[in-house]
């Protein structure tokens, strides 16, 4: 029994520090207000005339598309090219892409798309709230403001 206790007061310090460590990693998520000056200068830098949408989301309307409209509900197929803000393009889809659901995407494109109708164009600066937040994704790194040009190419 003293050799269990001994045991425990020997690997207590080792535990109780190792949850500390954890607590360092933790993924911390930037407020849309700390991220609002990068997204305003890399707005002015292209030329982009934006709207603020209440969520943090600039987003500019291009071309409102003649089609049917896109609702959080619909399906939709697309042809994108997404950036960080330093230019670097992360993704990009030059053919329509396959039909996903809007609700499956990143909130910023949840905000964004029901602007349009089909066949319509936007661009969208999202705060990395409203895309992948402090974890990141692939080679977009955690909390980074995503900047998209979106055609939406069919609705259902």
């Amino acid at each position: 029994m003293k050799k269990n206790i001994l045991l425990l007061a020997a690997f207590l310090p080792f535990l109780l520090m190792q949850g500390c460590l954890k607590n360092k990693n933790e993924c911390i998520a930037k407020t849309v207000q700390s991220e609002e000056g990068a997204m305003q200068a890399f707005a002015n830098n292209i030329g982009m005339a934006y709207i603020r949408h209440p969520s943090g989301l600039y987003y500019q309307i291009t071309n409102q598309g003649s089609g049917p409209a896109v609702t959080s509900n619909s399906r939709v197929s697309v042809t994108y090219t997404g950036k960080l803000l330093d230019g670097t393009v992360f993704d990009q889809a030059t053919t329509p892409t396959a039909v996903y659901p809007v609700s499956g995407f990143i909130l910023g494109w949840q905000y964004g798309l029901p602007f349009l109708n089909k066949g319509g164009t936007i661009r969208l600066i999202i705060p990395s709230s409203l895309a992948y937040g402090c974890v990141g994704a692939g080679t977009i790194p955690a909390n980074a403001v995503l900047y998209f040009d979106v055609q939406v190419v069919d609705v259902q």
